[in-house]
């Protein structure tokens, strides 16, 4: 049987970038075949905010109806949907492993309700034993923790959003 050439699905280069290509495009599963090797991942993903909006509903007109005296209808009130809160992204700088806190036994930099502004430090990523504080860089509050403590991240990744107007 001859060899294969090319890196295998299961090289760890080629999952670490498949993981990076997941986050870059907030994909939740991503399953690789070749032949008969297959890997699937899997990552949890926020799920998105609906948005809800008013359409307007037409009646199909129906065949052969009786004419019908038509009863007075109350005027729907009808509430103006709100714009979808305009959220930032504080993103990891480089991949790494997350942490929330300066030690295991300290509370969270932050957390939800939290303010941050410039300067504020929200976590520490550990890359090849070196601890980066990470600083927010923007002002608002705290409205999502998007990875928990001692997990690993990727470069670009989503570490928290933030609501400017709150």
């Amino acid at each position: 049987m001859a060899e294969e050439s090319g890196p295998s699905p299961f090289d760890v280069r080629t999952v670490r970038d498949l993981v990076g290509l997941m986050s870059r495009h907030d994909l939740a599963e991503l399953e690789l075949a070749d032949g008969t090797r297959c890997i699937k991942l899997k990552r949890a993903i926020a799920a998105p905010m609906p948005i809800l909006t008013a359409t307007p509903v037409a009646m199909a007109p129906v065949a052969h109806a009786a004419p019908v005296a038509a009863a007075p209808v109350a005027a729907a009130a009808i509430e103006p949907v709100k714009p979808a809160r305009q959220l930032l992204e504080i993103k990891s700088p480089t991949p790494g492993t997350f942490y929330s806190s300066p030690k295991p036994t300290d509370p969270p930099f932050v957390q939800v309700g939290s303010k941050v502004g410039p300067g504020t430090i929200v976590c520490i990523i550990e890359a090849m034993k070196i601890f980066n504080e990470i600083p927010a860089d923007l002002t608002g509050t705290i409205v999502e923790v998007c990875v928990e403590s001692k997990q690993p991240v990727e470069y670009g990744q989503v570490l928290f959003r933030i609501d400017p107007a709150a």
